[in-house]
């Protein structure tokens, strides 16, 4: 049996995406609506999520476009914020993910008391944020200077808009990460943000981590979470649960319901 009972209370987990809107210093941020309205939307997606069954939640900075590999200090103070506005709400396990920064997501995850952090922590890779590279070591090193080591880190290795710059095998980098890294877990993702993950990919990965969580990270949706579970170990779920399935709407609790109704169905097959 994997951590996923004891920390999220299921095997087969589903971990929902409360995506935070633009905050100070990001370009999109509308300073008239504040940090006031950034709250609420977020309390509104974290109802809708929990009101529809969702196992686990994980707050991020989806709306921080474009993305840096070094995130901002007002961001990170930011979703502090936000997330101990939500203390008194959160009634389920929570993550976070500061994009794309592993360090600061390891600061916001001790200061608000998240159970996990996902991120990409390893690799070097080509992408729409420019030439992106990782300190795997200093990470590592980071979570043991905050007392964070019960905080699980769920390792992407297919990183969305980017190419890992070595031509390697998926398998093989799957394996060498486990074995160097150490991981919770290991994600595998689409090109972006509802783009489905290749199933192919994740049997593969799969395949070669069979004592390792394999997560589907992106681009589930109600009728392919079945087939996806059946190979994963868990799979985090985002814009699948918007109004209308669009990224940039906010959460429709029906679909939440709808979705999770499938899920329930098929743990129980």
């Amino acid at each position: 049996m994997s951590w996923l009972k004891d920390v999220i209370g299921t095997e087969k987990a589903i971990i929902a995406m409360c995506h935070l809107q633009a905050m100070p210093g990001d370009p999109y941020y509308d300073a008239e609506k504040g940090m006031d309205w950034v709250v609420e939307k977020a309390k509104e997606d974290l109802c809708a999520l929990q009101d529809g069954g969702v196992d686990a939640v994980m707050f991020s900075n989806e709306f921080s476009l474009p993305y840096l590999t070094r995130v901002k200090t007002e961001t990170v103070a930011a979703m502090a914020r936000v997330i101990g506005e939500l203390k008194p709400f959160i009634k389920v396990p929570f993550g976070v993910n500061v994009l794309w920064d592993p360090i600061a997501s390891l600061d916001l995850a001790i200061a608000t008391g998240a159970l996990f952090v996902r991120e990409i922590m390893s690799g070097v890779y080509a992408s729409d944020f420019g030439l992106w590279n990782t300190n795997t070591g200093e990470t590592a090193r980071h979570q043991d200077r905050l007392d964070a080591k019960n905080v699980k880190l769920l390792y992407n290795i297919v990183p969305e808009a980017a190419k890992y710059l070595a031509d390697r095998d998926i398998k093989m980098v799957a394996k060498t990460t486990v074995f160097n890294c150490r991981p919770d877990a290991i994600c595998v993702s689409g090109a972006t943000a509802g783009s489905a993950t290749d199933v192919h990919v994740l049997s593969d990965v799969k395949s070669v981590l069979p004592d390792t969580v394999v997560i589907a990270n992106t681009g589930c949706r109600k009728d392919t979470i079945e087939g996806i579970l059946k190979i994963a170990d868990a799979a985090v779920v985002g814009t699948t649960f918007k109004y209308d399935g669009k990224f940039e709407n906010q959460v429709d609790v029906e679909r939440v319901k709808e979705f999770m109704e499938v899920v329930r169905m098929a743990r129980a097959s």
